[in-house]
């Protein structure tokens, strides 16, 4: 068994991890409601970091529609967040790591 070839491998999962991460961390995606009414920007990491909503969204008298749109795109922005980390982070996270399952052999 390889340990330091194992160990290698290892760093360079958690470098290409960090290295994926900080890359959500920078990427904004968007996600919007009621045609366009409402937007919610967040970070590949699913920060909400801008909220813009038209003027037409805003009636005073029905502020419970504004609400669930604002909730609405910000599900959907963080859909796209989750969708965006899945593809980033999902080939390290799957199946990257050598075996270990022998690990008990190791010493006899």
């Amino acid at each position: 068994m390889d340990l330091q070839g194992m160990l290698g491998q290892a760093m360079q999962m958690q470098q290409q991890m960090v290295q994926a991460q900080q890359e959500l961390e920078n990427t904004i995606v968007s996600g919007s409601a009621g045609g366009g009414l409402v937007t919610a920007k967040v970070t590949g990491t699913g920060d909400l970091v801008g909220l813009e909503i038209k003027p037409e969204a805003a009636d005073p008298e029905d502020t419970e529609t504004l609400a669930d749109l604002v909730i609405a795109a910000v599900r959907d922005a963080r859909a796209a967040s989750d969708k965006l980390a899945s593809e980033k982070m999902g080939p390290l996270a799957g199946g990257g790591m050598p075996d270990l399952g022998n690990l008990g052999n190791l010493f006899g």
